[in-house]
């Protein structure tokens, strides 16, 4: 099983977990576990501003992908000669955000 971000996920992809509107996540799922992914369904999960999924098997992982952890304390060391400069820690700060983001720290369940 694997957390992606929504805009990572293909059909025919199967979800490992159920999935919550990200503005109401302890209300009923919008899918459950086991739906196959469409492109149909994958259109419909972006207009409900769902950012992240679970799916089956571990993608990114087989395609050398990293985990959003990972990508943190890359951008951390690749800043850190220049997080004094105050115009290279916004940059930080702004890449950091997208990466969050776009990886769904905070959204699925």
């Amino acid at each position: 099983m694997q957390k992606i971000p929504l805009m990572l996920a293909k059909a025919g992809m199967i979800l490992a977990r159920e999935v919550y509107r990200s503005d109401n996540s302890s209300g009923a799922p919008i899918c459950g576990k086991d739906t196959v992914l469409s492109d149909a369904l994958i259109a419909r999960l972006e207009n409900m501003d769902v950012q992240t999924v679970y799916v089956e098997g571990n993608l990114c992982g087989d395609e050398g992908g990293r985990s959003l952890e990972d990508m943190l304390a890359e951008l951390d060391r690749r800043f850190s000669k220049v997080r004094s400069n105050p115009l290279s820690e916004i940059l930080h700060d702004i890449y950091s955000d997208y990466l969050k983001r776009s990886m769904g720290d905070g959204g699925g369940r």
